[in-house]
Protein backbone atom coordinates (compact mmCIF):
# COMPACT_ATOMS: atom_id res chain seq x y z
CA UNK A 1 0.00 0.00 0.00
CA UNK A 2 1.21 3.58 -0.78
CA UNK A 3 -0.16 5.84 1.87
CA UNK A 4 1.29 9.87 1.13
CA UNK A 5 1.78 11.75 4.90
CA UNK A 6 0.91 15.17 4.34
CA UNK A 7 3.20 17.19 6.82
CA UNK A 8 5.25 13.96 6.82
CA UNK A 9 8.66 15.92 8.00
CA UNK A 10 7.50 17.62 11.17
CA UNK A 11 7.04 16.22 14.41
CA UNK A 12 3.94 14.17 14.00
CA UNK A 13 4.07 13.20 10.04
CA UNK A 14 8.14 11.83 10.73
CA UNK A 15 6.67 9.84 13.79
CA UNK A 16 3.54 8.41 11.41
CA UNK A 17 6.58 8.27 8.24
CA UNK A 18 8.59 5.63 10.29
CA UNK A 19 5.66 3.54 12.22
CA UNK A 20 3.87 3.08 8.66
CA UNK A 21 7.66 2.21 6.87
CA UNK A 22 7.93 -0.23 10.24
CA UNK A 23 4.78 -1.66 9.64
CA UNK A 24 6.02 -2.82 6.00
CA UNK A 25 4.27 0.26 4.25
CA UNK A 26 5.53 2.57 0.90
CA UNK A 27 5.23 5.74 2.38
CA UNK A 28 5.81 9.40 0.98
CA UNK A 29 6.65 11.93 3.62
CA UNK A 30 5.06 14.71 1.63
CA UNK A 31 6.22 18.65 2.34
CA UNK A 32 7.98 21.50 1.10
CA UNK A 33 11.21 20.73 2.29
CA UNK A 34 10.99 17.43 -0.18
CA UNK A 35 9.56 19.56 -2.67
CA UNK A 36 5.74 18.73 -2.35
CA UNK A 37 3.62 21.63 -1.11
CA UNK A 38 -0.27 21.74 -0.45
CA UNK A 39 -0.53 25.57 -0.57
CA UNK A 40 1.14 25.75 -4.12
CA UNK A 41 0.62 22.84 -5.35
CA UNK A 42 3.94 21.92 -6.39
CA UNK A 43 4.72 18.41 -6.55
CA UNK A 44 1.25 16.95 -5.61
CA UNK A 45 0.22 15.26 -8.93
CA UNK A 46 3.57 13.04 -8.81
CA UNK A 47 3.23 12.36 -5.05
CA UNK A 48 -0.35 11.23 -5.07
CA UNK A 49 0.37 8.88 -8.08
CA UNK A 50 -0.31 5.61 -7.35
CA UNK A 51 -1.51 6.30 -3.75
CA UNK A 52 -4.06 4.71 -1.78
CA UNK A 53 -4.01 6.72 1.12
CA UNK A 54 -3.57 10.40 2.03
CA UNK A 55 -2.46 11.53 6.19
CA UNK A 56 -3.05 15.29 6.40
CA UNK A 57 -1.06 16.02 9.47
CA UNK A 58 -0.05 19.49 8.88
CA UNK A 59 -0.32 22.52 10.51
CA UNK A 60 -0.96 26.11 9.89
CA UNK A 61 2.54 27.90 10.12
CA UNK A 62 0.49 30.96 11.95
CA UNK A 63 -1.95 30.61 14.69
CA UNK A 64 -3.68 34.23 13.40
CA UNK A 65 -7.27 34.08 12.61
CA UNK A 66 -6.58 34.83 8.48
CA UNK A 67 -3.73 33.37 7.81
CA UNK A 68 -4.61 30.28 9.69
CA UNK A 69 -7.95 29.88 7.61
CA UNK A 70 -5.93 30.42 4.54
CA UNK A 71 -3.37 27.43 5.04
CA UNK A 72 -6.47 25.27 5.57
CA UNK A 73 -8.83 26.40 2.89
CA UNK A 74 -5.95 26.58 0.61
CA UNK A 75 -4.35 23.83 1.20
CA UNK A 76 -7.28 21.41 1.82
CA UNK A 77 -8.97 22.45 -1.89
CA UNK A 78 -5.42 21.38 -3.47
CA UNK A 79 -4.56 18.38 -1.69
CA UNK A 80 -8.75 17.13 -2.16
CA UNK A 81 -8.49 17.89 -5.91
CA UNK A 82 -5.39 16.42 -6.20
CA UNK A 83 -6.74 13.08 -4.36
CA UNK A 84 -9.70 13.16 -6.43
CA UNK A 85 -7.92 13.16 -9.82
CA UNK A 86 -5.09 10.69 -8.27
CA UNK A 87 -8.03 8.24 -7.10
CA UNK A 88 -7.50 8.04 -3.50
CA UNK A 89 -9.15 5.42 -2.16
CA UNK A 90 -9.00 7.27 1.85
CA UNK A 91 -8.21 10.50 3.67
CA UNK A 92 -7.29 10.77 6.76
CA UNK A 93 -6.84 14.00 8.60
CA UNK A 94 -6.14 14.95 11.88
CA UNK A 95 -7.95 17.45 13.48
CA UNK A 96 -8.61 18.70 17.36
CA UNK A 97 -11.34 18.03 20.12
CA UNK A 98 -13.38 20.73 20.07
CA UNK A 99 -13.32 22.68 17.02
CA UNK A 100 -16.97 22.52 16.05
CA UNK A 101 -17.59 23.86 19.69
CA UNK A 102 -14.86 26.84 19.97
CA UNK A 103 -16.20 29.17 17.59
CA UNK A 104 -14.96 32.23 18.97
CA UNK A 105 -11.20 30.82 18.11
CA UNK A 106 -9.75 31.65 14.77
CA UNK A 107 -7.98 29.24 14.73
CA UNK A 108 -10.83 26.87 15.84
CA UNK A 109 -12.55 28.01 13.05
CA UNK A 110 -10.31 27.73 10.35
CA UNK A 111 -9.44 23.53 11.52
CA UNK A 112 -13.58 23.43 11.57
CA UNK A 113 -13.18 24.89 7.28
CA UNK A 114 -10.86 22.05 6.76
CA UNK A 115 -13.53 19.23 7.97
CA UNK A 116 -16.06 20.75 6.14
CA UNK A 117 -13.76 20.53 2.96
CA UNK A 118 -13.23 16.89 3.79
CA UNK A 119 -16.93 15.81 4.98
CA UNK A 120 -18.10 17.81 1.22
CA UNK A 121 -15.66 15.86 -0.66
CA UNK A 122 -16.23 12.79 -2.65
CA UNK A 123 -13.31 10.88 -1.25
CA UNK A 124 -14.14 8.48 1.37
CA UNK A 125 -12.64 9.73 4.86
CA UNK A 126 -11.67 9.54 8.36
CA UNK A 127 -10.96 12.76 10.51
CA UNK A 128 -9.04 11.69 14.06
CA UNK A 129 -10.05 14.92 17.09
CA UNK A 130 -7.41 14.51 19.21
CA UNK A 131 -6.76 16.50 22.28
CA UNK A 132 -3.91 18.42 23.31
CA UNK A 133 -0.14 16.77 23.25
CA UNK A 134 1.59 16.20 26.74
CA UNK A 135 4.66 17.77 24.40
CA UNK A 136 2.68 21.05 24.27
CA UNK A 137 1.18 21.57 27.51
CA UNK A 138 4.32 23.94 28.65
CA UNK A 139 3.63 25.76 25.52
CA UNK A 140 0.62 26.40 26.48
CA UNK A 141 1.23 27.57 29.99
CA UNK A 142 3.76 30.40 29.16
CA UNK A 143 1.07 31.85 26.85
CA UNK A 144 -0.93 32.63 29.61
CA UNK A 145 1.94 34.70 30.85
CA UNK A 146 0.64 38.35 32.11
CA UNK A 147 3.28 40.32 33.66
CA UNK A 148 4.76 37.40 36.63
CA UNK A 149 1.79 35.63 36.96
CA UNK A 150 0.25 32.93 34.98
CA UNK A 151 -3.03 33.26 34.13
CA UNK A 152 -4.83 30.18 32.76
CA UNK A 153 -8.33 28.44 32.42
CA UNK A 154 -9.75 25.80 34.62
CA UNK A 155 -11.50 23.93 32.39
CA UNK A 156 -10.44 20.35 32.10
CA UNK A 157 -8.40 19.20 29.46
CA UNK A 158 -7.64 15.44 28.71
CA UNK A 159 -4.17 15.21 27.01
CA UNK A 160 -2.30 12.68 25.30
CA UNK A 161 1.16 11.83 24.54
CA UNK A 162 1.51 12.34 20.93
CA UNK A 163 3.45 8.71 20.29
CA UNK A 164 -0.38 7.16 21.20
CA UNK A 165 -1.95 9.39 19.04
CA UNK A 166 0.66 8.62 16.05
CA UNK A 167 -0.50 4.86 16.90
CA UNK A 168 -4.06 6.16 16.25
CA UNK A 169 -3.31 7.38 12.83
CA UNK A 170 -1.36 4.44 11.39
CA UNK A 171 -4.46 2.12 12.85
CA UNK A 172 -6.89 4.28 10.80
CA UNK A 173 -4.61 4.77 7.90
CA UNK A 174 -4.42 0.74 7.53
CA UNK A 175 -8.06 0.67 7.89
CA UNK A 176 -11.47 1.26 6.11
CA UNK A 177 -12.75 4.78 5.86
CA UNK A 178 -15.42 5.24 8.34
CA UNK A 179 -17.09 8.51 6.94
CA UNK A 180 -17.17 10.34 10.20
CA UNK A 181 -15.32 11.26 12.77
CA UNK A 182 -13.04 9.31 15.50
CA UNK A 183 -12.02 10.86 18.95
CA UNK A 184 -8.74 10.53 20.77
CA UNK A 185 -7.70 11.61 24.49
CA UNK A 186 -5.84 10.71 27.30
CA UNK A 187 -6.69 8.65 30.31
CA UNK A 188 -7.56 11.86 32.52
CA UNK A 189 -9.26 14.88 32.50
CA UNK A 190 -7.44 18.04 34.30
CA UNK A 191 -7.54 21.48 34.72
CA UNK A 192 -5.39 23.76 32.58
CA UNK A 193 -4.11 25.79 35.45
CA UNK A 194 -3.59 22.25 37.44
CA UNK A 195 -1.71 21.16 34.16
CA UNK A 196 0.66 24.19 34.21
CA UNK A 197 1.19 24.02 37.68
CA UNK A 198 2.63 20.78 37.37
CA UNK A 199 4.64 21.21 34.34
CA UNK A 200 5.94 24.61 36.01
CA UNK A 201 7.16 23.49 39.16
CA UNK A 202 9.18 20.67 37.23
CA UNK A 203 10.38 23.39 35.40
CA UNK A 204 11.81 25.26 38.43
CA UNK A 205 9.05 28.15 37.54
CA UNK A 206 8.41 29.11 41.36
CA UNK A 207 5.36 31.89 39.72
CA UNK A 208 2.00 31.80 40.46
CA UNK A 209 -0.32 30.04 38.63
CA UNK A 210 -3.96 32.07 38.74
CA UNK A 211 -7.35 30.09 37.99
CA UNK A 212 -9.08 32.71 35.66
CA UNK A 213 -12.37 31.43 33.79
CA UNK A 214 -11.77 34.46 31.33
CA UNK A 215 -8.35 33.31 29.93
CA UNK A 216 -8.53 32.62 26.32
CA UNK A 217 -7.84 29.39 24.77
CA UNK A 218 -6.54 30.26 21.18
CA UNK A 219 -8.66 32.92 21.32
CA UNK A 220 -11.84 31.64 23.06
CA UNK A 221 -13.03 31.60 26.63
CA UNK A 222 -13.86 27.90 27.68
CA UNK A 223 -16.39 25.78 29.27
CA UNK A 224 -15.79 23.41 31.66
CA UNK A 225 -15.80 20.47 29.14
CA UNK A 226 -15.19 22.48 25.95
CA UNK A 227 -11.55 20.54 24.68
CA UNK A 228 -12.89 16.63 26.30
CA UNK A 229 -13.67 14.04 24.51
CA UNK A 230 -17.24 12.64 23.82
CA UNK A 231 -17.81 8.64 25.69
CA UNK A 232 -16.76 6.68 22.82
CA UNK A 233 -13.29 8.28 22.15
CA UNK A 234 -10.75 6.22 22.04
CA UNK A 235 -8.16 6.56 25.09
CA UNK A 236 -4.66 6.37 25.69
CA UNK A 237 -3.07 4.70 28.81
CA UNK A 238 0.24 6.96 30.02
CA UNK A 239 -0.94 9.59 32.19
CA UNK A 240 0.55 13.23 32.26
CA UNK A 241 2.83 13.40 35.35
CA UNK A 242 4.61 9.26 34.18
CA UNK A 243 5.20 11.44 31.31
CA UNK A 244 6.48 14.59 32.96
CA UNK A 245 8.67 12.55 35.28
CA UNK A 246 9.88 9.97 31.90
CA UNK A 247 10.97 13.27 30.29
CA UNK A 248 12.97 14.97 32.82
CA UNK A 249 14.36 11.66 33.98
CA UNK A 250 18.47 11.23 33.78
CA UNK A 251 19.36 9.41 30.59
Amino acid sequence: MKIVVIGGTGRIGSKLVNLLRRRGQTVVAASPETGINTLTGDGLAEALAGADVVVDVANSPSFEDKPAMDFFVTSGRNLLAAEKEARVKHHVALSIVGTQRLVESGYMRAKAAQEKLIKESSIPYTILESTQFFEFIERIAKDGLDGDVYRLSPALMQPIQSDEVVAELADIALGPPVNGTVEVGGPEAVPIDELAREVLSARKDRRKVVADVHARYYGAELKDKSLIPGPKAHIGTLRFGDWLRQTLAPN
